[in-house]
């Protein structure tokens, strides 16, 4: 039997529709189907993989999403095509063991990718415990080229941690611990272990980004993944039948504790992921990410204009907020050239309190503010700023008068009891109460001090969930995840014109079910702006440019150098000033002013720029790093001097091949720096006197 071959978008996908059997699939935009459904490739190549408690998994498998049951029990049962207001879509439909199944595959506009998840209902009589359900599965993603796939394919896995986000590596599967072990007969060999990326908790990245990259290094080929979910999730790359395998789902009850009775009549729908292939590696893999992350966020930020923000935490107040020491940072944050100020944490708890532990009534302190808070606020407006608060509404502290007089059904419960991290108890947005209470915050604030901005911040990790009125943890836990971006929709439409931070420790969220939802995130809490620099350099791997917003605190008693390393580090993302800028020396605040002016001028260009990294993804330990912004005519590339001995570096732009293109340091003005455009190599030689320094370069074409 051959199979119906779907061709959207420059992807070819191949689907075995048989009678009596599951929907196999497979990748044939540059390979030729390998025979029908009783070729060995095909038998693995499930469309959907569903394992339920007390079914038999079929398979040797180790902890493989291969052999799953019921998935193994499904049937072909329909599919339609059509279009929607976002692109082309698919949905192909499986029944079996009492389960509907429905595979929903929608395209993006012309990309080459598409958004995938499973809805999966109980049409029996008996209920069904559902232990996994993939999101998106495809067998086959090694074929292609003459060697096996331990010699040709790479993998690119993104690892996340507090203050050092965004940290690419790459290899081979060996590199990750997946080999070719067993072998039979001279055979092509095969593995029960995996390469599995996951996340548990209520911090969706804490250690790894929700993405991958697979990319087969001889025929040019590059398969890329992105979950969009902002609670547990997995993903892992293997072997069956001789070629590599993907899964990707949200929680499962492995690696994150879910688990769901799906009882008569009841539905489940997985969380979405973006799965898409292209030519070319890592860096083209991330560019079609960035396409992708503008279709999602499109109606929560703004790419035009995205304004210069002011905080007082990082390097300057640390949340220790007064009128006092308020005042003259306002005064110099308008004078920079900044268009929001935001009051960060300390506002709500009095002089001396430990504002930790006993948050969750959010009330402004009176000792900070003997005038009042909305006075401080009236005065920000007054110097042309909209001032903003800091939040975090997703918990309420141990210590919190208002948390000992709640019910416990307002907050997460494992065994009967409240979940408490880092002297927090988890807020449990299933409850229409918290929601109203949250609402009701939200509402005060706005109406109280008259703010335009909320940094949204949440900065514990509550485990694997709530097993309050929940099959299991992780069942709360996703329930939870879904309520609070319901919440969120909810104020942005009372308030329409909010501008809402998405902050987890700075980039403990790092995902596109939060960043769908709010207009700007946080990159990272790094104190250290030279290691800020390489967080900075390799935001856009996750972010979109003009969502990535990224510290820049001139030190108290720094020096130029460092000034112009904190201004660079964010100018070709979002501008979050903090830092000592009213006491620095006169010089070193004209530095700032001119960034920010610069800033004002190139915005604009922002939110239409492709990223690129002509020295590779940034990593912490190296000498050089860059990063740019294609923009049509324009390039912009940031280059930092990091450490080592050498003072020039070769930075190779094929975008500029054949062109004798003008390159202006356009950041700081005064200061020149030898750079030197090689036009048989497209290369730019640029060099840097000593460590630590940076500048921003553009590049356009000479008659522009």
């Amino acid at each position: 039997m051959k199979p119906k071959v779907f061709k959207i978008n420059g992807i070819s996908l191949g689907f075995l529709f048989t009678k009596n059997k599951p929907v196999k699939v497979l990748d044939l935009t540059s390979t030729p189907s390998k025979g029908g459904a009783d070729n060995d490739i095909w038998k693995w190549s499930r469309l959907v993989e569903i394992q339920a408690t007390g079914l038999n998994w079929d398979d040797h498998h180790g902890n493989k999403y291969t052999g799953t049951q019921p998935g193994g029990m499904l049937q072909y049962n329909g599919h339609r095509q059509y279009r929607t207001q976002v692109g082309p879509k698919l949905e192909i439909e499986q029944t079996g063991a009492g389960l509907a199944v429905v595979s929903h595959l929608q395209f993006y506009g012309k990309l080459p990718a598409f958004r995938s998840w499973t809805v999966v209902e109980n049409i029996g009589k008996d209920a069904v415990p559902l232990e996994y359900v993939s999101s998106f599965a495809l067998a086959g993603l090694s074929q292609g080229g003459t060697s096996d796939w331990d010699e040709k394919m790479r993998l690119h896995v993104a690892d996340n941690s507090w203050c050092g986000e965004c940290q690419w590596r790459s290899g081979y599967p060996r590199d990750f611990g997946l080999a070719r072990s067993y072998r039979r007969d001279g055979g092509a060999g095969f593995s029960v272990n995996r390469v599995s990326i996951s996340s548990q908790g209520t911090w969706s990245t804490v250690e790894h980004l929700p993405l991958g990259v697979l990319e087969n290094i001889e025929t040019d080929v590059t398969y890329f993944w992105q979950i969009e979910h902002n609670g547990s999730w997995q993903w892992e790359v293997s072997d069956i039948a001789k070629e590599l395998y993907l899964r990707v789902s949200g929680p499962t009850w492995r690696e994150g504790l879910w688990s769901k009775s799906l009882g008569q009549s009841q539905r489940f729908e997985t969380v979405p992921a973006t799965f898409g292939r292209i030519t070319g590696g890592l860096q083209e893999a991330l560019q079609a990410l960035t396409q992708i992350r503008r279709v999602l966020c499109q109606s929560r930020c703004d790419p035009k204009t995205p304004p210069v923000i002011f905080n007082d935490y990082m390097n300057c107040l640390n949340g220790d907020p007064t009128s006092a020491k308020l005042y003259p940072v306002i005064d110099s944050a308008a004078e920079a050239g900044c268009e929001y100020f935001v009051i960060d944490a300390g506002w709500y708890a009095e002089i001396g309190e430990n504002w930790w532990n006993s948050v969750g009534a959010w009330e402004p302190s009176k000792s900070r503010f003997p005038e009042g808070l909305r006075v401080v606020c009236d005065y920000i407006r007054k110097k042309g700023l909209i001032p903003g608060l800091w939040l975090e509404i997703e918990v309420m502290g141990v210590q919190s008068p208002r948390a000992q007089k709640l019910p416990d059904s307002w907050f997460f419960q494992r065994g009967g009891r409240r979940v408490i991290d880092h002297g927090r108890y988890q807020l449990d947005f299933r409850n229409p109460r918290v929601r109203a209470h949250a609402d009701e915050v939200v509402d005060r604030m706005i109406g109280d001090f008259g703010i335009g901005y909320i940094k949204m911040d949440y900065n514990i990790n509550a485990g694997p969930g709530t097993d309050y009125r929940a099959y299991a943890p992780g069942d709360g836990l996703l329930e939870h995840n879904r309520a609070y971006l319901v919440w969120i929709d909810g104020v942005y439409r009372r308030h329409p014109k909010l501008m809402i931070e998405n902050c987890s420790s700075g980039g403990m969220r790092l995902d596109y079910a939060q960043l769908a939802h709010h207009s700007i995130q946080s990159m990272s809490d790094q104190t250290d702006y030279r290691l800020n620099a390489v967080i900075a350099a390799a935001s856009a791997s996750a972010v979109t440019p003009e969502q990535a917003a990224v510290w820049s605190y001139p030190l108290k008693d720094g020096d130029e150098e460092e000034t112009i390393m904190n201004m660079i580090n964010a100018l070709l993302l979002r501008i979050h000033q903090s830092g000592h800028i009213h006491e620095i020396s006169p010089k070193r605040f004209a530095l700032v002013q001119e960034a920010i002016a610069l800033y004002k001028t190139i915005r604009g260009d922002i939110g239409q720029g492709m990223p690129f990294w002509p020295l590779g993804l940034p990593r912490f330990g190296a000498d050089w790093t860059a990063f740019g912004l294609d923009c049509g005519s324009t390039s912009y590339l940031a280059i930092w001097r990091l450490g080592g001995e050498a003072r020039s570096v070769s930075i190779r732009l094929p975008r500029w091949a054949g062109a004798e293109p003008k390159v202006n340091v356009i950041y700081p003005h005064e200061q020149r720096i030898v750079r030197v455009w090689q036009a048989s190599q497209a290369a730019l030689r640029v060099t840097l006197p000593k460590p630590w320094m940076a500048r921003l370069i553009k590049i356009q074409a000479a008659c522009g």
